[in-house]
């Protein structure tokens, strides 16, 4: 069998055909961190036009990578696999250093390495703690189904963020969710548990906000605390 014919190598080029195109690849690395999204959503985060991404997703449907699934006018797309996030993130990683050694094409500005969305800490260190508390078993890995997380085997692993999981009540909102950072293009914690962890690290003077911008300075402290994270 030549390699022109060997179907494997077809399929495998197939994809990566659809991967090869930023504004697809950023649509499915949103999808698989955050879930569910309408195309009014993807178009919103990705600021671009509603028909040039419909000309997209068309593509990633029938690369069988996009599913839609139709309520009454609206129409709401998610990955078509569950373990796509599983080679979103391989590719960055490769393509920019895993999570421990995130590069910059530039010199890193402190908001580069740490700086809040909404109520939540992101930047390198949002990636990191988040990749560290999946590795560790407290949260689940995000798979696009939805765009809320639950808790794994060991959510005492949050403890060591000055966080106890059981005592947050996420009232009206979510407990955990993924929230994909716009510049690494890698998940960090949203929800009640990433609001919870930020005042914990502000509490702690690890790290300390700014008044007048969203940047986050990692204090003194905050570098010896959190050395394997940032």
């Amino acid at each position: 069998m030549s390699v022109d014919d060997n179907p494997v190598l077809t399929a495998t080029a197939a994809v990566a055909r659809e991967l090869a195109d930023p504004i697809r690849l950023a649509t499915l690395q949103l999808l698989t961190a955050e879930g569910p999204h309408s195309l009014t959503q993807l178009a919103d985060a990705l600021r671009i036009t509603a028909p040039r991404l419909g000309n997209h997703l068309a593509r990633l449907r029938d690369a069988g990578l996009v599913e839609v699934t139709h309520h009454g006018r609206h129409a709401e797309y998610r990955a078509a696999r569950t373990d796509l996030a599983a080679v979103l993130t391989a590719l960055t990683h490769f393509a920019h250093g895993p999570a421990d050694t995130l590069t910059f094409d530039r010199s890193p500005t402190r908001a580069d390495l740490a700086h809040t969305c909404y109520d939540h800490a992101a930047g390198r260190l949002g990636v990191r703690l988040f990749a560290a508390l999946v590795d560790r078993g407290a949260l689940s890995t995000p798979d696009g189904s939805t765009d809320e997380l639950t808790l794994g085997d060991n959510p005492a692993a949050f403890e060591d963020l000055g966080v106890e999981p059981a005592t947050v009540d996420p009232g009206r909102r979510k407990l955990a969710t993924a929230c994909l950072d716009r510049t690494h293009r890698l998940p960090h914690l949203g929800g009640a548990l990433g609001a919870a962890v930020l005042a914990a690290l502000v509490r702690d003077r690890l790290v300390r906000p700014a008044l007048d911008s969203r940047e986050l300075t990692i204090t003194r402290a905050g570098k010896e605390k959190l050395a394997g994270y940032w």
